[in-house]
C-alpha cells in the first residue's frame, strides 16, 4: 500500500466481511491492518491532501469537511454492523503502516480496555426540541397607555418562561428515565439553533450507550413520550458506534 494512512477505527479481529463495494475516504475502500489482537482499519489517501499543510487549508472547506466525515461515516456505519468499533478522530493519517502499528502499540492497553466496555453496545442520540411559539395575533387595539403596554409585555414574557420550564422539567424526567435503560450517557452542550438549521430551541442534548439486547426497549421508551408534552419535540438517532464514549473526537 502507497501514500498516507488512513484510519478510521480500531477494533477486535472480526469474521463477517465487509462489504465488498465498500468505500471510504477519497473513494479508497478500506484494508485491514492487524496488530497483535488488535485491527486498524486504514485506507490510502494522498499525501497532496492529507499532508499537514494540506489539511489545514481543508479543514477550512466546509463541503471538503462534509464529504470526508460522510466517507469516515460511512466506514464506522459498516464496521458496526460486523464488529464493536473504536472510531478514530476525523482525519487520522500516519506516513505509513509502521507508523500505525507505533500508535496501537502506545495506546494498547488503553484501545482493549475501552473496546471490552464497548463490546456489544451501541450509542443512541436523543434530542428534545421545545418548539416556536405560535404566532400572536394582532392586538384589536394598540395599547392605551404605557401601563397596558407593559402589563402585556410581562404577561408574554411570563407564558415564554413557563413553557421553557416546562421543557426543562420534561427533559429531565426523559434523561432520567433513558438513563436507568442505558449502563452510561452523556449530555452535550445544547445546539445552536442557527447553526443546526433544527427549527426550535434545543432543550436536550444526549447520549445513551445501551447493550443491543436492550435497544428496541430503549426505543420504544423514547417514542412513547413524543406526545406526552404539546410543543415539545422528541427526536432519536442511532444506533451509532460509541463515539461519545471512547475518549475520541467526533467527526
Amino acid at each position: 500500500m502507497t501514500g498516507l494512512r488512513y484510519v478510521y477505527a480500531v477494533c477486535r479481529p472480526f469474521g463477517t466481511p465487509l462489504q465488498s463495494q465498500l468505500t471510504g475516504v477519497g473513494g479508497a475502500p478500506p484494508a485491514l491492518l492487524r496488530h497483535h489482537d488488535l485491527i486498524a482499519v486504514v485506507s490510502q489517501v494522498p499525501a497532496a491532501d492529507f499532508c499537514e499543510e494540506a489539511l489545514k487549508a481543508h479543514l477550512e472547506d466546509l463541503d471538503w469537511l462534509a464529504a470526508t466525515a460522510r466517507a469516515h461515516q460511512g466506514v464506522i456505519d459498516a464496521l458496526t454492523t460486523v464488529t464493536t468499533p473504536l472510531p478514530l478522530r476525523l482525519a487520522t493519517v500516519f506516513r505509513d503502516d509502521s507508523g500505525v502499528r507505533m500508535m496501537i502499540e502506545a495506546r494498547e492497553e488503553d484501545f482493549r480496555h475501552i473496546l471490552d466496555r464497548l463490546e456489544g453496545r451501541v450509542e443512541w442520540g436523543v434530542k428534545v426540541y421545545l418548539e416556536a411559539e405560535p404566532a400572536e395575533p394582532v392586538p384589536a387595539a394598540q395599547p392605551a397607555t404605557g401601563r397596558d403596554y407593559l402589563r402585556r409585555r410581562r404577561e408574554s414574557t411570563h407564558a415564554t418562561e413557563e413553557r421553557w420550564q416546562r421543557a426543562e422539567a420534561f427533559a429531565r424526567s426523559l434523561h432520567e428515565r433513558l438513563s436507568g435503560l442505558a449502563e452510561d450517557s452523556r449530555l452535550h452542550a445544547p445546539q445552536n439553533s442557527a447553526l443546526s438549521a433544527e427549527p426550535g430551541r434545543n432543550v436536550l442534548n444526549a447520549a445513551y450507550l445501551v447493550p443491543r439486547a436492550h435497544s428496541e426497549e430503549f426505543v420504544e421508551l423514547v417514542d412513547r413520550t413524543k406526545d406526552e408534552t404539546s410543543g415539545i419535540r422528541v427526536e432519536l438517532t442511532g444506533p451509532w458506534a460509541a463515539y461519545s464514549f471512547t475518549g475520541e473526537a467526533t467527526p
